[in-house]
């Protein structure tokens, strides 16, 4: 049986019109009242599991699911052995360097040596500080990031942004995009490989 790890949030609703584009009925998911944490589809031979976006990648790369859809900023996190089969063209936004509207740091590489720079991506923005050449301590938070350099904790931030409404609210503004992510179609690299539950059949269909 083939099976699909969906994430919770921001994706979820689009993956499952995508799922349904190919005769595979998930939507149960959306119901507010549903607790289920795992669909099956026994006509079609497949089910989905409902798991949180940074776990996707876990449960394709240890074989619990065949495919499974996740953000690129997710997949640059995580660094899991999974592969990327597609790109799935919706959950636009981008990975950004965000400072105070008042500072008077322009960019990246004119915040100061040893300031602190709060995010939930870690990986990244270590690779990307240690990539210019700048040494900052990346301090993790997990809730509004923002707060960072509105309480004066951090002199700034990298995180997701969509439409930039959040960071202009708080009084906060974009000095650099690291990259542009999006959704995208992942495999558990030998199962694709080996074509396990036909795997490649519902991937050329997801394609189409």
């Amino acid at each position: 049986m083939l099976t699909i790890a969906l994430p919770k949030g921001a994706l979820l609703e689009d993956s499952i019109k995508l799922c349904q584009n190919i005769g595979l009925d998930f939507s149960a998911f959306l119901d507010s009242k549903n607790r289920q944490l795992q669909i099956n589809d026994p006509e079609n031979k497949a089910c989905a599991l409902l798991v949180r976006a940074h776990d996707v990648p876990v449960y394709v790369e240890y074989g619990q699911a065949h495919l499974g859809i996740v953000g690129y900023d997710v997949l640059r996190e995580k660094n899991s052995q999974v592969a990327q089969l597609l790109d799935l063209k919706f959950g636009f936004c981008r990975m950004s360097v965000a400072v105070p509207e008042n500072s008077k740091i322009e960019r990246p590489e004119s915040i100061p040596p040893h300031s602190i720079v709060a995010s939930k991506f870690v990986r990244i923005a270590r690779e990307y500080f240690k990539g210019i050449d700048v040494p900052v301590e990346i301090v993790p938070l997990y809730g509004s990031v923002e707060l960072g350099p509105i309480t004066g904790m951090s002199e700034a931030i990298v995180d997701l942004v969509s439409t930039g409404r959040t960071l202009r609210q708080n009084g906060l503004s974009e000095i650099r995009t690291l990259f542009e992510s999006t959704a995208r179609l992942v495999g558990h690299p030998l199962s694709y490989r080996l074509n396990q539950d036909d795997i490649a059949t519902w991937v050329e269909k997801l394609s189409a």
